[in-house]
């Protein structure tokens, strides 16, 4: 209709109807009322003010990807209810990039609460940017704890040393299996080199194309940009425990 608006309210309706009653034929509409638009659209069941968004299953291997995360997940699970099995079981690791981090400097000024002149810290209103950087991180499924690296860029150079580091924090006889998406980056000519030359040690299951939201560290990666810091998450580690889709 050529409006700037996404979606349609009552109001803008009812305004569009009595714009275009006349030329359209239907001079008995040129009154009509945001209270007749709710009337219509209530009787048809018709919410244009609203948005649903739902996602699109672009993937023709969706389910079988899917089933392939979640069987780590009750793995992980199964590892759970027999304790016994927690010291010799393969390490599983669900992991993502996290870019675009603006870090900040610290405020010039910083005052403590004063009696008498101000209840509060006073802080510096200016901040510092550093650029961006790139969280690379994992969730350790079974003991809870996040390893993670800050780089500037998030390459396959970046990506493989991430592997390294988890090479080289694991006892060796342990296959670490790492739940992750497409990203060129964990595709490439020199990640591939890499897992040739560590043969067996690295196992990877890919979540869907459009379904990261089965990798469980994206619940983390929320958490984290609300409130915690990877430090204090690794001093009271509480393991990430996924439930949909587990039962069926």
């Amino acid at each position: 209709m050529g409006y700037s608006y996404e979606v349609w309210t009552q109001r803008l309706l009812a305004q569009h109807v009595r714009n275009h009653a006349v030329s359209a034929g239907h001079e008995c509409l040129s009154r009509m009322s945001p209270n007749s638009v709710y009337r219509l659209l209530n009787a048809h069941d018709l919410q244009p003010h609203k948005v649903r968004y739902y996602l699109e299953r672009r993937d023709p291997e969706f389910d079988t990807k899917r089933a392939e995360v979640l069987c780590v997940y009750q793995q992980v699970e199964y590892i759970w209810e027999n304790e016994e099995l927690k010291p010799l079981c393969d390490v599983y690791l669900p992991y993502d990039e996290k870019p675009g981090i603006k870090p900040l400097g610290i405020p010039p000024k910083i005052s403590p609460p004063v009696p008498g002149e101000h209840p509060t810290i006073g802080r510096d209103s200016e901040y510092k940017w550093h650029g961006t950087l790139s969280l690379l991180a994992g969730i350790d499924l079974v003991t809870g704890e996040v390893i993670g690296t800050v780089e500037e860029r998030h390459r396959s150079r970046e990506f493989v040393d991430f592997l390294k580091k988890l090479d080289a924090h694991y006892s060796p006889e342990l296959r670490i299996q790492i739940i992750l998406d497409n990203h060129s980056a964990h595709i490439s000519k020199e990640t591939n080199a890499y897992l040739e030359s560590v043969r067996g040690r690295f196992e990877f299951v890919f979540t869907p194309k459009h379904g990261s939201w089965l990798n469980v560290i994206e619940s983390f990666f929320a958490k984290m940009t609300k409130q915690v810091l990877l430090q204090e998450v690794n001093a009271n580690p509480v393991p990430f425990r996924w439930k949909y889709g587990l039962e069926s």
